[in-house]
């Protein structure tokens, strides 16, 4: 066993480039303040490992602290993100190791950049880097031959990514070092690395949080030095999301949308994005539960690098370094994921920090937290992160004072350990993204299902065009069918969108259009377990696995838009837009604002067409105004001779406003963003207009998104301190007080608040709550005759999709829905409870519960849920409430489920 252990150590001795010891830096002059205030900031020796414990002068390449004023990692200094661009833009210009590109812009109109360090001859020949990765990301027509020789004349590209999460401050301040001492130092690891490997950098992943939360820091974090002051953290981070904008497995975020386009273009093998959070250096390792499409190289890359580097900090005497037990290899819906899903390799660290860049005392020993479920867990159990275990051989201290400085130590230590492996081994690297993406062309070829297929004949071409877009932003390659395709069992007419899997991507298809099946039901989930598209959009998608439909003649599609179909006719009285379920209706509701739009409450024949429940009836007079607000959304528009005889009501136009916590803009953010999407006006307001009262004069409809994880919390929201916490904007502080403004956000709206929102029910208007915040009329009184009740211990629903029965078709809710039963996200909305005497016609909409009903992903206590309230409707007073236990806009994800909100807005008067 011994000689074995040995054996390892003498390989990796004899790996060539890689030392056993760190080596020091050459005859080249150092900055003796950095090293001296560096062995300050660290407030333990063995916290700083001698790669990063010196830094060269140069006469022309200017340091950070020649630009910024200050060294990295600092007591108390933040870096805005103008402030770091135009650091990397005077590396740039000074070095010519060093490339700055523009790659797009944020929602607030900041530049994206990426940063390239290498050897000048790497920087000459990026464009044939380029072009050679290109090649091995699409190996068709290639051979191996040929691949070992385009290996052998590219270097990879070793991309990081810090800041996503913008809280977590440490990050994008390392990166300015790395960059530097990347650029400028002559030691011989250094000097491998820009060798071997181009470097790139995305220097804050969200610029639009990394200033808000800079400014948060230098207002009211700075001078706090204790663990538990009760400090809230700043309201957003981008415009709409905060945390969830690394869960953005559709690319909504426009930093998100900038960083896959480039990384479409530029095929990094390797994207490692930094984090913050638990001690020292946890290391991803792409522990169980695995999504078994991606390549199994995959899951032997994550631990050959995480031990590595495991080893090497810790032979530098750096405690607290670990490899497992935290986040598991199941979603693919993080955003440096992309990567991983495109046949290259996703690496995360977190690196403890502080929520800023001040020292102070952490106690990190706590009782231990309930076990983890199965042997590697998942789902971020921790237990005791102060206990040795095989994963943590060298623990975290149970308290410690923690730094800045020791964050960047970590970071930075980390990343050039990384750093020395790849350029080590550049090759295997190389030759492992070109066998992934071969692979992922076989596997097409050789496994079922070969193909996906949406048929032409689809209701609503809409959401069809929403999937196939997602799909071709993520690079999966789309066709439509030429003629028509005859298979054993089936027929699909011309036109329909195939989609095969022997292409560079095709794993990623079966991944996005796939059922999610968790391979041990016992294992929890970091994140959602289910994704799969035609469940979350409502589409037809079917898996082929007759192998003859990768024999079907196809055209590429490269961009597909629902066409739209209006034409003047003579003699017309009225245009129907059929309802077929598009969320685009709304759209062109709020377009054709000042028009009188009817929407008839049941179906009807005009000719040979059939006019569904919920379509638009316009005036003829009106038809330019709507050929214009139709023509890109992917509506039809039928030319009636005669007026319906069915019943119709007035498609409404309620004055809507958005209620949002001040702790809980994130998931309000997601509706934000869809009712952005779809054109739908909406006013944010939070506990102060609730508590100005007089809501009913102001709106109609007022949504209470899921935003708490209890009625309680929506209430209290941050609790009450004696220092008021201003989110404003001032002179100073210029990036606080967007989307929102308060003189204290503690505090919460209150008994007052729940009153005034009662009353606004009351007096006539209409509340719609989502998910968890569903409880809260029921919890507070508002719903007498509703109650909640709670699930067992062994209940577990990590996002998965699940069937529910619509018990009231006919409800304007579901206009557009031709069947009864439907794919739903499971949200943790509440379990209600119907007073026996209540009128059980409230209920729209059911869960049939049990484990028939899942569709995809993981539910552990599914018959919990059976016959429970879905969607409630109930009275109260001369207004009414309408309860989705649901969350009919998760994310940008349930497309499907859009048009129960949106429908809800535009029958608001009509939804009994």
């Amino acid at each position: 066993m011994y000689r074995c252990g040995l054996l390892v150590v003498s390989l990796f001795a004899l790996m060539p480039g890689i030392q056993m010891q760190a080596q020091s830096a050459p005859a080249q002059t150092m900055d003796a303040e950095f090293a001296a205030q560096v062995k300050q900031w660290t407030t333990k020796p063995e916290f700083l490992s001698p790669l990063v414990d010196h830094l060269p002068v140069s006469e022309t390449v200017p340091s950070p602290k020649k630009i910024l004023g200050y060294n990295i990692g600092a007591p108390k200094k933040l870096t805005y993100y103008a402030d770091m661009v135009h650091y990397y833009q005077a590396l740039a210009a000074a070095s010519k190791r060093v490339k700055v590109i523009d790659i797009g812009t944020t929602e607030e109109g900041r530049h994206n950049i990426i940063v390239f360090v290498g050897s000048e001859d790497s920087i000459k020949n990026l464009g044939t880097y380029k072009k050679n990765l290109a090649r091995l990301a699409d190996p068709r027509g290639l051979s191996d031959e040929q691949a070992k020789e385009i290996i052998a004349h590219t270097k990879p590209i070793y991309t990081f990514s810090g800041g996503l999460h913008s809280a977590e401050l440490g990050p994008p301040e390392m990166l300015m070092e790395l960059a530097y001492r990347l650029a400028t130092e002559d030691s011989d690891l250094m000097k491998k690395i820009r060798d071997e490997v181009v470097v790139a950098i995305f220097p804050a992943a969200d610029p639009d949080g990394r200033d808000r939360n800079v400014d948060w820091y230098n207002r009211y974090l700075i001078d706090n030095t204790d663990e538990h002051a009760e400090i809230p953290s700043v309201p957003y981070w981008g415009k709409y999301t905060r945390h969830d904008d690394n869960r953005d497995i559709n690319y909504a975020g426009m930093a998100n949308k900038n960083l896959l386009a480039w990384y479409l273009e530029w095929h990094p093998p390797v994207i490692h994005d930094l984090h913050e959070s638990v001690p020292f250096l946890y290391i991803f390792s792409g522990q169980a539960p695995q999504d078994p499409l991606l390549d199994p190289i995959v899951w032997g890359e994550l631990p050959w690098f995480a031990n590595f580097e495991m080893q090497r900090l810790t032979g530098y005497g750096m405690p607290g370094v670990w490899t497992h037990g935290y986040v598991d290899g199941w979603s693919p819906g993080y955003v440096a994921f992309m990567s991983s899903n495109h046949n290259g390799l996703m690496r995360f660290y977190e690196i403890m920090g502080n929520a800023g860049a001040t020292t102070m005392h952490r106690t990190l020993f706590t009782p231990p937290a309930p076990e983890i479920k199965a042997a590697g867990g998942g789902g971020g159990a921790l237990g005791n992160v102060t206990k040795r275990e095989w994963f943590r051989p060298s623990p975290p201290y149970k308290d410690v004072e923690w730094s800045m400085r020791n964050n960047t130590n970590y970071a930075e230590t980390g990343a050039l350990t990384a750093l020395e492996l790849t350029s080590s081994m550049p090759q295997i690297v190389l030759n492992n993204f070109y066998l992934k993406s071969r692979n992922s062309i076989k596997s097409g070829e050789t496994e079922a299902p070969y193909a996906f297929v949406l048929p032409a004949d689809q209701e609503d071409p809409t959401r069809v065009a929403f999937v196939i877009g997602q799909l071709r932003m993520q690079g999966i390659e789309v066709g439509r069918a030429k003629d028509e395709i005859k298979l054993k069992d089936v027929k699909y007419p011309a036109g329909s969108l195939v989609v095969k899997c022997n292409q560079p991507y095709g794993r990623l298809a079966k991944i996005f259009l796939g059922k999610q099946v968790d391979p041990d039901p016992e294992l929890m989930t970091y994140d959602d377990s289910a994704w799969t598209m035609a469940l979350m959009t409502h589409t037809k998608i079917e898996a082929i696995a007759d192998k003859a439909i990768l024999d079907a003649a196809t055209t590429p599609v490269d961009k597909y838009a629902a066409p739209s179909n209006a034409t003047e006719a003579k003699g017309a009285v009225a245009y129907a837009v059929p309802d077929h379920g598009s969320p685009n209706l709304i759209t062109l509701r709020y377009a054709l604002k000042d028009v009188d739009i009817q929407i008839v409450e049941a179906a009807f024949k005009s000719g040979a067409a059939q006019i569904p429940a919920g379509s638009f009836i316009i005036p003829a007079a009106e038809f330019s105004k709507l050929k214009s607000a139709e023509a890109t959304l992917g509506l039809d528009a039928i030319a009636l001779t005669a007026k319906p005889t069915v019943a119709m009501h007035k498609a409404g136009l309620p004055r809507v406003a958005i209620f949002s916590t001040w702790a809980g803009t994130q998931d309000v953010g997601w509706v934000r963003y869809t009712f952005d999407q779809y054109k739908v006006p909406y006013d944010l307001i939070f506990k102060e207009q609730v508590l100005a009262g007089d809501l009913h004069s102001k709106y109609d409809l007022i949504v209470i998104p899921n935003q708490a994880r209890s009625s309680k919390a929506l209430v209290s929201d941050i609790p009450k301190t004696k220092t008021p916490y201003a989110y404003t904007k001032t002179d100073k502080f210029k990036f606080l007080g967007d989307y929102g403004s308060s003189d204290d956000i503690t505090g919460g709206m209150g008994a007052a608040g729940v009153a005034e929102l009662q009353k606004f029910t009351e007096q006539g208007g209409l509340m719609v709550t989502l998910g968890t915040s569903s409880a809260f009329p029921a919890d507070f009184g508002i719903t007498p005759k509703i109650d909640t009740s709670t699930t067992t211990a062994k209940f577990y629903a990590p996002g998965p999709i699940v069937e529910a029965t619509i018990t009231q078709p006919t409800n304007p809710i579901f206009y557009g829905y031709s069947d009864t039963t439907v794919a739903v996200r499971y949200a943790g909305g509440p379990l209600f409870r119907l007073d026996a005497v209540q009128n059980k016609s409230d209920v729209l909409m059911r869960y049939p519960g049990g484990d028939k009903s899942v569709l995809s992903g993981l539910f552990n206590g599914a018959d919990e849920i059976k016959n429970r309230a879905a969607i409630l409707r109930t009275p109260v007073g001369k207004g009414e409430i309408v309860m989705f236990a649901t969350n009919p806009i998760w994310r940008w994800q349930n497309v499907g489920e859009f048009r129960m909100m949106f429908n809800t807005i535009m029958n608001y008067q009509n939804l009994n």
